[in-house]
């Protein structure tokens, strides 16, 4: 029978391996060396909902408006987002994912999936990859929680 202490031991496990898997694949992709964590994962706010406005990238971020504003002038020296204006209030701007950036997060997905892949063919039984499996959904449920 699970105890508390059992279920926050094994949160605190989750946490610790997820946290530094998260870490090794981060270091598994030179194409990405270039950009902060923020960067990252802006480009992969802009190929999830194709275009956004800088203030919503800035609440989805959880980061001030001015701090996107420089995150976001950083990835269009890079080339790797596109500006333009709204179609309805001229003053506001559209932010999107350019070929170059999208090439570039596709890159870097392939360079982090290629490690992985190997990793667990090389570490883990056929009975293990079976669990792993098995464990995608409880886990992807987690990502829900709020």
């Amino acid at each position: 029978m699970a105890t508390k202490k059992n279920d926050i031991e094994l949160a605190a496990g989750l946490r610790t391996v997820v946290t530094r898997l998260v870490k090794k694949l981060r270091q598994q992709t030179p194409e990405g060396s270039r950009l902060s964590l923020t960067e990252r994962s802006t480009i992969g706010l802009l190929d999830q909902h194709t275009s956004l406005l800088p203030s919503e990238l800035a609440a989805m971020e959880k980061v001030t408006t001015q701090s996107m504003s420089q995150i976001l002038n950083h990835l269009s020296e890079l080339g790797l987002i596109n500006r333009s204006s709204s179609a309805t209030d001229r003053r506001k701007a559209i932010i999107s994912l350019s070929k170059a950036g999208q090439a570039v997060l596709h890159k870097m997905r392939n360079e982090k999936d290629e490690w992985l892949h190997e990793a667990l063919r090389q570490t883990c039984s056929a009975r293990e990859l079976d669990l792993l499996r098995r464990a995608l959904p409880p886990l992807t449920r987690l990502i829900d929680f709020e």
